[in-house]
């Protein structure tokens, strides 16, 4: 079979299958978030400690487990990872419905978490070696906007179906990634190479500058996130989400429309402008005097933020044997998780101290380091795979 990459052409179906899988997995994983926090209260007559964990859970297995379904899509075939995935999700999905009180529905979430990380960074690299080299930029920020969609679907259609009941959702959330199994499995999988020796984990070489560059621009998103809203009010600007859903739209929208700039431009170049873009948005937003001024920051951090990981991933994919991607990729993404896990408190902490605006305006001196921190990385291109 020849390889995308020699004949310049996107194979659109297997894309599609891949995409479509991981939307569905991310439906199946989101639809659970908004009814949570409730069925936790109401449910067990757990407080808040235990509604942060089970929410948030996912995000610990996912973080630990990454790099290792990295390495085994690298050793078994991206195909085989990514279907795993799908079916631990089902599975998570399954145990909602058992009676096993709230240690019961914890080690659902953690299976969720595992299935998600097999599920997202198996398809990562799948798509790479799907994808003509010249596209695999523009592909893996798509790939994000699949993943981006099926979380913001998937939460609304969670709370959404809650009112025919709790089943509904688990129900809900137990299919959705069945059908993402129907649609990866109707995929050809791709020849993989025989991975070699070296790095294991979060110290995988290729993945560190990159990935602590991703960690350091995670704090300008969980800042937004968290605070806008009420920094806004605050401020006596009513309407913060609308900053929120602008930042999330942009986002989106970017990468549709000039996601391929890393390809055409170069990662490092790339990578460099969208820090900067990012530390410009946040401080415009920590100074925004009224709502159209955070919304105008909310669109110049938007389009930073956005190519800024489809940006550090092509640099990681560069600079790593293709025998190696899939642990590779799986490290890198690693730091995401690691940055969230970092900055939720942190910038809890420094708004208690500091108030607010400050929580921007450290993100934005991350974010300035997460620029400075892509310049200096090396840029080579490795073989892809065939």
């Amino acid at each position: 079979m020849t390889a995308p990459s020699e004949t310049g052409t996107i194979p659109r179906l297997a894309l599609a299958g891949v995409f479509g899988g991981l939307f569905c997995g991310y439906l199946g994983l989101s639809a659970a978030i908004p009814v949570l926090p409730a069925h936790v209260r109401d449910q067990f007559g757990a407080g808040d400690l235990a509604v942060g964990l089970a929410v948030t859970s996912t995000a610990l297995t996912a973080l630990l487990t990454r790099p290792i379904f990295g390495g085994l899509a690298d050793r078994y075939g991206h195909r085989s990872v990514m279907r795993f995935g799908a079916v631990a999700v089902t599975a998570g999905g399954l145990l909602y419905f058992l009676p096993l009180g709230l240690v019961g529905l914890l080690a659902a979430r953690l299976l969720a978490g595992i299935g998600e990380a097999a599920l997202f960074t198996a398809g990562a690299v799948w798509t790479v070696t799907l994808a003509p080299h010249h596209r695999r930029g523009q592909m893996i920020g798509l790939y994000g906007v699949a993943m981006w969609g099926g979380i913001s679907l998937g939460t609304a259609l969670g709370a959404g179906i809650r009112p025919l009941g709790i089943d509904a959702v688990w129900a809900f959330c137990a299919v959705a990634p069945l059908v993402g199994l129907i649609l990866i499995s109707i995929v050809a999988p791709q020849p993989h190479a025989e991975p070699s020796k070296g790095g294991r984990g979060l110290l995988l070489r290729p993945a560190v500058l990159p990935g602590l560059g991703l960690a350091l621009g995670a704090a300008g998103y969980v800042g937004l996130a968290a605070f806008v809203i009420r920094d806004l009010e605050l401020r006596g600007i009513d309407s913060g989400v609308i900053v929120l859903s602008t930042f999330s739209a942009v986002y989106a929208g970017t990468r549709l429309v000039i996601g391929h700039l890393p390809d055409k431009l170069g990662p490092r170049r790339v990578a460099s402008w969208c820090g900067a873009g990012e530390a410009a948005g946040l401080l415009i937003i920590a100074v925004a005097p009224n709502l159209p001024v955070a919304v105008l920051g909310a669109v110049v951090m938007g389009v930073g933020f956005s190519l800024l990981h489809p940006s550090l991933a092509l640099m990681v994919m560069n600079n790593t044997e293709s025998a190696k991607q899939g642990a590779a990729i799986g490290a890198y993404t690693s730091f995401w998780d690691l940055g969230l896990f970092v900055w939720g408190p942190a910038t809890g902490a420094i708004a208690a101290g500091f108030g607010y605006p400050a929580v921007f305006v450290v993100a934005a001196g991350c974010a300035l380091a997460a620029s400075l921190l892509a310049m200096t990385i090396r840029q080579t291109v490795k073989a892809v795979d065939a």
